[in-house]
């Protein structure tokens, strides 16, 4: 850890806070990166975009904390509850899958993906979006990553990438049919968990909380959770 190198990017407006500037550590292109390393980087607030491992580096400012769920201790809210049992007693089902190659997983994502974007985001930098966009979120050859996908009948429905370790899946990106009446993104992280504890994995990581950005602060519903906070990772139930 000690020889790691490490770029800086410049401030620029806050993705998910209008009223502040961000920053950005991130590991340069000749950093050699494998699942083990990554799995270090994960426990000290780092995410993936890409090939690139990421975290905040905003003066001031520690809006965006990680956060990860034990699997084992995770237990279900009524509420979550609720859309569990109500997924359950439909036709839908969950399965994780292993990328296979960039074609194929293209040919089978893009449509949702498009049309997720074109629904959750129109306007905004990332439409139009593109294959090439979609195709960036599994781009890391060093790691083994998986497609936790969600069907309704034999429908693809809702397709998360996971980034897998020893120890943790990490939630790298969820897109989904919108507008149905089951909830995809609860369901999402629901589906992980228990296959975590399937697979004897311990966390699943869900990216940053951020309390005061409502797009994000949904993962505070789902305890008890640990939250990477000041250099720690502290509890939360």
């Amino acid at each position: 850890m000690s020889g790691l190198k490490l770029g800086v990017s410049q401030q620029q407006q806050c993705n998910y806070l209008p009223d502040r500037q961000e920053r950005l550590l991130f590991t340069l292109p000749d950093e050699p990166l494998d699942a083990q390393f990554y799995q270090q980087l994960l426990t000290l607030n780092f995410r993936r975009s890409g090939e690139q491992i990421y975290t905040t580096y905003c003066e001031g400012c520690q809006q965006c904390q990680s956060v990860r769920i034990e699997a084992t201790a995770f237990q279900l809210n009524s509420n979550q509850r609720r859309v569990w049992n109500k997924a359950k007693r439909s036709s839908w089902r969950y399965q994780l899958t292993e990328f296979s190659d960039n074609e194929s997983c293209t040919e089978k994502y893009y449509a949702l993906y498009q049309s997720y974007i074109d629904s959750k985001h129109a306007g905004s930098s990332m439409s139009p979006t593109s294959p090439e966009q979609m195709s960036y979120l599994w781009q890391a050859n060093w790691l083994k990553i998986q497609f936790l996908e969600q069907y309704i009948d034999d429908k693809l429905v809702a397709v998360t990438v996971v980034d897998c370790t020893a120890d943790a899946f990490s939630a790298v990106y969820t897109f989904y049919q919108t507008g149905h009446v089951l909830a995809f993104g609860t369901l999402a992280i629901l589906a992980l968990i228990e296959q975590a504890k399937t697979e004897n994995i311990c966390f699943v990581y869900l990216g940053y909380y951020i309390q005061h950005c409502q797009k994000m602060s949904y993962k505070a519903k789902f305890l008890p959770q640990q939250r990477f906070i000041a250099g720690e990772w502290l509890s939360f139930s």
